[in-house]
């Protein structure tokens, strides 16, 4: 089969909910972005679609507290999730956010793809090791992705990959990514294989 033809240039903010009961009713497949705070999420969402102002980048982790719907191209809609782990927030902050992320991936709601996202040069934490634990058993299909690949030279790049390959137990299906949304290091071949399982949902 063909992989499915889908113009990520054509992306565009569809809606922001901060309940899982006001999530959108959706025919299409649903493909989730997940990482810990400041892991490139809203960075990644702008590569993909080649804009740099769809979503809002912030130098600050744990700016984004509710989840962020985008429309791909009719084709998709991607759910921007709250990072995890950002203890500077506060208690109560931390824990309604950590809170919808939770009912979000426990409400039934179908999940076709998971980006997960990971900063290439951080140690992984418990929360990262317990997301891919998470998805594993849920049997969730996942893209493991590890961002901000730019920061580090070839070999570093190269010597990084191979330690956190040990950190993580990986489906044996999950295609893993290093990427760069800065020099767009990665998109093209992560757009492919977006594309490509659209097609076979």
């Amino acid at each position: 089969m063909n992989p499915m033809n889908v113009n990520f240039n054509n992306m565009k903010y569809k809606m922001t909910c901060a309940d899982v009961k006001n999530l959108p009713d959706t025919t299409v497949p649903e493909i989730v972005i997940s990482g810990r705070s400041n892991a490139g999420k809203s960075s990644l969402i702008n590569a993909l679609a080649n804009m740099n102002k769809l979503a809002r980048v912030s130098g600050k982790p744990g700016k984004t507290r509710e989840i962020i719907y985008f429309d791909l191209d009719g084709k998709a809609l991607i759910a921007d999730l709250p990072g995890y782990g950002y203890s500077a927030a506060s208690k109560e902050v931390t824990a309604k956010f950590s809170d919808l992320c939770d009912n979000y991936f426990r409400c039934g709601r179908k999940i076709s793809l998971v980006l997960f996202l990971m900063d290439v040069r951080r140690t992984p934490s418990e929360e990262d090791v317990g997301m891919l634990e998470f998805l594993n058993k849920a049997g969730i299909p996942y893209l493991i992705v590890f961002t901000k690949c730019d920061k580090l030279s070839n070999a570093e790049l190269k010597k990084q990959l191979h330690s956190l390959s040990g950190f993580f137990d990986f489906a044996e299906d999950a295609d893993v990514y290093a990427v760069s949304s800065k020099d767009k290091k990665g998109i093209n071949d992560l757009k492919s294989t977006i594309s490509d399982i659209l097609s076979r949902i």
